[in-house]
């Protein structure tokens, strides 16, 4: 997953905190159910570490992520998390 752009060590030992082991493993989480995993795990990440699996997800860097589709995935977390 090293790989992947936007994760550095910090992004990496939260996921793999998660269970999140493989590059195929996040792509068949997506990038939701991945950061709910990670908080599930206890781990302290912030949206950005969403933002940050999205566009790795996508190939695009997390900043652009964070104003192209914040109101996207917000709501989609809101439907997992309710």
């Amino acid at each position: 997953m090293s790989k992947l752009q936007n994760f550095g060590p910090a992004s990496l030992r939260m996921l793999h905190a998660a269970g999140i082991q493989t590059e195929s493993e996040l792509r068949t989480l997506g990038s939701v159910a991945a950061y709910v995993a990670v908080k599930r795990a206890g781990q302290n990440a912030s949206l950005n570490l969403l933002w940050a699996i999205e566009g790795a997800l996508t190939d695009r860097d997390w900043r652009v992520v964070a104003r192209e589709e914040r109101t996207r995935l917000l709501l989609q977390l809101d439907d997992m998390k309710g």
